[in-house]
Parts: C-alpha cells; sequence; structure tokens
C-alpha cells in the first residue's frame, strides 16, 4: 500500500510538473510572438510588378519569372508548419525527430521558430530560435522547465539569426524583391549575391540557381557556429528542394541545412514544410 501511494504521488506530482512547464513555455512564446507583432511596420508596395527586374541578374530575373506572377501581393508575414530530423551531436550522428511552427514577419523581419525535439520516447526538448527587434534569441528547455541553453544579446546572435531569416527567404520570395530593399549583383550565369539591412544589420548570401530558375541553395562565408559554448564563424550553406504552388507562389518544401568544415559539409538539419499560411499587403 504504501508502495502504491509513493507512486501515485510521484505520478500526480510529475503530471503538474509538466503542465506547469507547457504554460510557462506558452507564455514565454506568447510574450515573443507578441513583440514580432509590435514590431511590424507596414509595407509600402503592395504588389510585385515585373519591370521591377529590369537591372537585375539574368539568374535572379529568371526566378522571379518561375515563382512569382505579375501582380502578386507583397507577403506581410507567415506560418509554417514544419518535421523533419536534426542532428543533436557536433561531431557525430544522433539524429533526433522534430515538430515546429514559425511564425516570420518581413517588416520588420523576424521570426520565432518553435520546436519540440524528442531526445527520447517520452522526453522532449523546447526550442525557440528566433530574430526579434534586431536581437538573435536560442533558448532550449527540458520539458519547458529546465534551462538547457539560453543564447542571446551579442552581435554574433544577431548576425546569425538575421542570416536565418534573409536564407528563408525562399518561402516567402517577394521578400527578395528590390523594392523590399534587397541589392542583387551577379556572379555567374547561375548564382548571384543578395545584400539586405536590418538597422545596422547587414548581410550578403550567395544564392544559386537552376537552369529552370528555381533556387537551389544559399551560402554564407561565415555564421556563428556553437562549439564548447564559444561561437565560431563557419561556412554555412542550405539546400531547397520540392517546389510547389503555394498562394500563388513557387516556394521549396524540403530542405537541409549544413555547416562547411576542413573535413567536408556536415549536414545538422533536414525538414520539411507540413502547412503555410500567408498574409498579404492590402
Amino acid at each position: 500500500m504504501i508502495l502504491i501511494t509513493v507512486i501515485l504521488a510521484l505520478t500526480v506530482t510529475t503530471a503538474i510538473a509538466l503542465t506547469y512547464g507547457d504554460r510557462r513555455w506558452e507564455t514565454a512564446t506568447k510574450e515573443m510572438l507578441g513583440q514580432l507583432e509590435a514590431a511590424r511596420l507596414p509595407i509600402q508596395t503592395k504588389n510585385y510588378r515585373v519591370i521591377e527586374l529590369v537591372g537585375l541578374p539574368e539568374p535572379v530575373q529568371k526566378y522571379f519569372r518561375a515563382v512569382l506572377s505579375d501582380g502578386q501581393p507583397i507577403v506581410t508575414a507567415a506560418r509554417f508548419e514544419q518535421a523533419g530530423t536534426i542532428n543533436m551531436s557536433a561531431t557525430g550522428e544522433k539524429w533526433k525527430r522534430f515538430t515546429c511552427s514559425q511564425r516570420v514577419v518581413v517588416r520588420r523581419p523576424g521570426f520565432d521558430w518553435e520546436a519540440r525535439i524528442e531526445m527520447m520516447t517520452g522526453v522532449t526538448v523546447r526550442v525557440h530560435d528566433a530574430y526579434i527587434l534586431g536581437e538573435g534569441i536560442l533558448k532550449a528547455s527540458l520539458f519547458g522547465l529546465v534551462s538547457v541553453a539560453e543564447l542571446r544579446g551579442t552581435p554574433g546572435m544577431a548576425q546569425g539569426e538575421f542570416m536565418r531569416y534573409f536564407a528563408e527567404a525562399a518561402w516567402y520570395p517577394t521578400a527578395f524583391l528590390p523594392s523590399q530593399g534587397v541589392k542583387w549583383a551577379a556572379v555567374d550565369a547561375f548564382s548571384a549575391s543578395a545584400t539586405t539591412r536590418d538597422g545596422e544589420n547587414v548581410l550578403t548570401l550567395l544564392f544559386r540557381f537552376d537552369e529552370n530558375g528555381l533556387m537551389t541553395s544559399m551560402h554564407a562565408e561565415a555564421r556563428g557556429r556553437g562549439v564548447a559554448g564559444v561561437m565560431i564563424p563557419t561556412p554555412w550553406e542550405g539546400k531547397w528542394s520540392n517546389y510547389e504552388l503555394r498562394d500563388g507562389m513557387r516556394i521549396p518544401v524540403r530542405g537541409e541545412v549544413a555547416w562547411i568544415l576542413p573535413e567536408g559539409s556536415k549536414t545538422y538539419w533536414r525538414g520539411a514544410i507540413t502547412k503555410s499560411r500567408y498574409e498579404f499587403a492590402e
């Protein structure tokens, strides 16, 4: 009888703790999303027009013709649901499943990637990877209760998370347009560099395209990679595939991201968009 009582007490205590952790995490999520919404700015250009393509590098012109139609409303915000796997080991292969909801605001640029990573049966790590008000944020918590990691407030974090926002603009391609402040420069017949700015945060990425004009990859010469608690500038690359038509735009619904190390490419994220919902300029 005593053993049963102890087991019941532990079960109830665990359930209460997990419920508290969920509520605390959801409260923090609402606060972050509230900050994203509060920072939103009006979009001046409401629709994409083909005339914007004049003077752009040929592969970039071909890209916009492949993914947008004349008159396409400009994306102001989006929400994505994703599923995939993430490598939790910096040196080996320790792939874990994740699901997530990601909120993106285009102006002022920002996002919150809120994920659940299944470390093992019944053990979940919750993660916020975000760029809000020019600040990069990474928070991870076991069950929403025990902090596993928290990084924020440094220039390197801000640059790295802004870089992620810009790299993922293939999912909200009107954000790449010159009317949205992006400057494109020719590289060769199948690639071009793009530069964007958010306040003092300025960055340039290299984008590659296939013979049909679809964006296949992006590359950064240096993004902060966490190694034993230290951010090491490391070449970074993402690949996009499986284009589908969503709200009049062709976007890649599958992708993978890797660090380019001296010993070779180390992929650490593979995922797919399972649902998408867009908001447009009116």
